[in-house]
């Protein structure tokens, strides 16, 4: 299973509106198949590791992130259906699926054929791989992470608006990985008005993973090579996006905290002290400091160069 939610990585941000499934074949020990969900969502992970098992497959254990779907599609059948023609007998799987389409069927079909299936293996690793289609089937919208990179007392730029360099090289470059790992990244008016960002990916081999870049703007409606929205809550229009990274400035990171809109925060902190510098966040609608406790959980903290990352997720109970 580490295998496969290794490989599903491989497809995030590039397979909306389908989940990115990693699948692995095992056979007397051996692998003998792997898949990814491809770019667009099509073809899956199972159909992927299955082709390269080829005979192989008969017999053998799926290991996938995800329940095997159950509905049919012009762009190709049902993984449940693939793996029974296949012969595979044992199936262990991540997470069932929530779309409504397959939402336990495949599971169904799967043990109808004789298939033994194990469900739970390493459920929470493949719910923070899969959050962004999981956040889109839960909540109707994408899933929304923040990056904040400040000094030790919180600043974002000088007091002048320059910013450029607070972080380090190393921190920048797992910031480029994070947007090569996204569908869409989002700036406010501000940000795109002062630094005209270009929001691309500078790390080599994944220059062509470019997100979609989308302006936040109440007073623009239309810029040639962007999608524009006029409120936080509007991230649900966009197509074709499930993961959204937000990188605009502290009005941008303020209104989507306010909207409770943040389901995931990437703070990366340099060693340098500024003082009288621009604050990362303005009012994010707090009225008693109680209420600001419990809301965040880390699950991650490294060492980036001389800088430090910490992610946090945002602890809810609808998702």
């Amino acid at each position: 299973m580490g295998a496969a939610l290794a490989l599903a990585e491989r497809g995030r941000g590039r397979t909306a509106p389908n989940p990115n499934v990693g699948c692995v074949i095992v056979r007397e020990d051996r692998v003998v198949g792997r898949g990814w969900t491809q770019v667009g969502g099509r073809p899956h992970a199972e159909a992927m590791a299955l082709a390269e098992a080829g005979a192989k497959a008969r017999g053998a254990t799926a290991c996938v992130t995800l329940e095997p779907c159950a509905h049919r599609s012009p762009r190709g059948p049902a993984c449940s259906d693939l793996l029974i023609e296949a012969g595979i007998t044992r199936v262990v799987a991540a997470l069932g699926d929530p779309d409504a389409r397959t939402a336990g069927q495949g599971f169904t079909r799967l043990e109808a054929a004789g298939i033994a299936v194990t469900r739970g293996v390493r459920a929470n690793e493949a719910r923070r791989s899969m959050a962004g289609f999981l956040t889109r089937q839960a909540l109707g919208r994408p899933h929304v992470t923040l990056k904040l990179a400040t000094s030790l007392d919180g600043c974002i730029a000088m007091a002048d608006g320059s910013s450029r360099w607070i972080t380090g090289p190393q921190a920048r470059m797992h910031a480029h990985l994070e947007r090569s790992r996204h569908d869409a990244i989002l700036v406010g008016r501000g940000t795109y008005e002062v630094d005209a960002p270009r929001l691309d990916v500078r790390l080599p081999g994944l220059e062509a993973r470019g997100p979609m870049r989308v302006l936040l703007s109440s007073t623009v409606q239309d810029v040639p090579g962007w999608t524009v929205i006029a409120a936080p809550h509007d991230i649900a229009m966009p197509p074709r996006v499930d993961h959204i990274l937000v990188e605009g400035g502290a009005a941008v990171a303020s209104a989507f905290l306010a909207a409770d809109l943040v389901d995931r925060l990437l703070f990366y902190r340099a060693p340098i002290l500024i003082g009288g510098g621009n604050p990362a966040l303005r009012d994010i609608g707090l009225t008693d400091l109680s209420a600001a406790h419990g809301r965040w959980a880390i699950v991650d903290a490294r060492q980036l160069g001389m800088d430090r990352l910490e992610v946090y997720e945002r602890e809810r109970n609808e998702a």
